[in-house]
């Protein structure tokens, strides 16, 4: 008896023992599955984009990077917010659109704590974006502030630089200044504010930065090639079939990035071609042709008219749109103000923010009160006296008038302007889907903010480079795109090939990237077959880059 007990005994406690340990195990499983779930694990990638934050901007930013790295066969995105990991994997399962090969890994943790960056690599990225907040632009810039300081403390250091997305331009100096050498600004509220304003003045300008911003068509690439050395910009800019040629990084010139230069420049050893291209390794340079330049139809300049802006609603940055349209606009133009702010306020909200009302030598402030939806409010302004009428969100809505004079009539331009109601209508649209329905209203033109703002992240992202170029076309001064009437570089049926266009119009010391027929719907940029001569219309109009007028 005593011997079977002690075996019973043994066996129970065997078992007892057994269970505890399958216990233990399969509770150290289930916790591993359950921080593996919810994004408590490290991430053992190198070499990949690291974006920190949540926006409605995300999607946006996660489909250009995936089409940029389409090319490479793939990428690593990992995206690290202050949310559940199976919420966010869920929501990037929503989005509309092929990843093309590259891999989305999310992770639940805070920017501004050290563990949790080490977490996701953050050593290792090659580039970290910054997402603003959505919310108040003080306490979403002052995140982005800790969040550098946070990344500057790294011990390991960085290997990637870092985009940050700002909503208010006066903490622009502040981030820079605490992220040094490291840090690229991209200052949304700031950048769709100056789109909406050259867009509104020439419609057509939106789809166009559309192509240039995103990766789907042709972007902005630099590149070092030293078998151009010692040739002039002007043999440079005919060199390349499959790419326009916009600029050079001097490297005398600690790398400084020169658009548009004079033809006379030579290329010297170490400088890199700034060009327009459709990826990086579908352009080289090829042997020089041989391209009449011809001379221009005439030495005449289209006069640089008054407008008549009318801009509905009230920006928190209202006293930088003034400024910069104050730089744009022609001397004696009006600015037109409608919105609900009481008149009395409005000066001191502009003085408040900056603006010294003394300054202004080009425009005039004209001021209304109203509601822009409410169409017995528009009503009451003088609408027939707005040639052209751009409209954006209740928020966000402007009004421009274009002189007829300076377009010809029947012209891409003039066509538009004279509509039906006398109006082109540009409107500024948050979520893309929007655009099917603009396409069976009569607005001709729009916007797309987020997905602008997400295209310029991206690409700074895969290149800080070009955040320079961007910054100089978005200002009001240096080089912008233009929409220029063929009438300027080519008479009626006059036969001539892309290069030649393009030498003609170094005469104006500008670089022609594109052009949009008159039956056409969109714009070629960075057309093929440069060297193929064809007859031309002066209704065609040439996208181009130039100084400000």
């Amino acid at each position: 008896m005593g011997p079977r007990l002690v075996s019973v005994s043994i066996s129970f406690g065997g078992m007892l023992i057994f269970a505890m340990m399958l216990g233990l195990v399969s509770e150290a499983i289930s916790e591993k599955l359950d921080s593996l779930r919810k994004g408590r694990s490290e991430v053992v990638e190198q070499n990949h984009t690291l974006i920190l934050g949540w926006s409605d901007k995300l999607g946006s930013l996660l489909n250009q990077l995936a089409i940029a790295n389409e090319s490479l066969g793939g990428g690593i995105v990992v995206v690290m917010a202050e949310r559940d990991k199976e919420e966010m994997e869920l929501d990037i399962a929503k989005m509309e659109f092929d990843f093309r090969g590259t891999s989305v890994i999310c992770r639940s943790g805070s920017p501004l704590i050290l563990a949790d960056l080490k977490k996701v690599s953050v050593s290792k990225a090659r580039a970290i974006v910054v997402l603003a907040d959505d919310g108040n632009a003080d306490q979403s810039d002052a995140r982005a502030l800790r969040t550098v300081l946070s990344l500057t403390g790294v011990k390991e250091g960085l290997r990637g630089h870092i985009v940050v997305e700002l909503s208010d331009l006066d903490n622009e100096v502040l981030v820079k200044l605490v992220g040094g050498q490291l840090v690229e600004t991209v200052v949304a509220h700031d950048v769709i504010g100056r789109l909406m304003i050259q867009c509104a003045r020439q419609p057509g300008l939106a789809q166009i930065w559309e192509d240039i911003l995103g990766f789907e068509n042709c972007e902005f690439y630099i590149k070092r090639w030293p078998q151009l050395d010692g040739m002039q910009f002007e043999d440079v800019l005919i060199s390349f079939p499959d790419a326009i040629p916009c600029g050079v990084k001097v490297a005398s010139r600690g790398g400084k990035i020169i658009l548009n230069p004079e033809d006379s420049y030579v290329l010297q050893e170490g400088d890199e071609v700034l060009v327009i291209a459709e990826d990086d390794d579908t352009y080289a340079p090829g042997a020089l042709p041989m391209v009449w330049r011809g001379s221009l139809p005439g030495d005449f300049i289209v006069p640089k008219l008054m407008e008549k802006i009318l801009l509905c609603g009230w920006r928190r940055d209202m006293e930088d749109m003034i400024m910069v349209l104050d730089a744009f606009l022609a001397p004696g133009s009006e600015l037109w103000m409608f919105n609900e702010v009481v008149e009395s306020e409005r000066e001191r909200k502009l003085i408040d923010g900056g603006l010294d009302l003394s300054r202004l030598v080009n425009i005039t402030l004209v001021h209304r009160e109203g509601n822009a939806v409410i169409r017995r409010h528009l009503e009451s302004l003088p609408l027939e006296s707005f040639d052209s009428a751009k409209r954006l969100p209740y928020r966000e809505a402007m009004v421009t008038r274009g002189q007829r004079g300076s377009f010809s009539r029947g012209s891409w331009i003039g066509e538009m302007q004279q509509a039906s109601d006398r109006s082109v209508i540009i409107s500024e649209i948050l979520d893309p889907r929007t655009k099917n329905l603009l396409s069976m209203s009569k607005i001709s033109d729009y916007v797309l903010s987020n997905e602008l703002v997400s295209m310029a992240l991206a690409m700074v992202a895969e290149d800080r480079q070009i955040n320079d170029v961007l910054e100089e076309l978005f200002a009001e001064e240096g080089n912008e795109l233009h929409i220029r009437l063929a009438e300027l570089y080519l008479h009626e049926g006059e036969e001539l090939s892309f290069y030649e266009i393009i030498l003609r119009a170094r005469l104006k010391r500008e670089i022609i990237i594109g052009y949009r027929l008159a039956n056409a719907e969109r714009a070629v940029i960075n057309p093929p077959n440069k060297n193929e001569r064809r007859r031309w219309s002066v209704k065609d109009v040439f996208v181009v880059i130039s100084e400000k007028e």
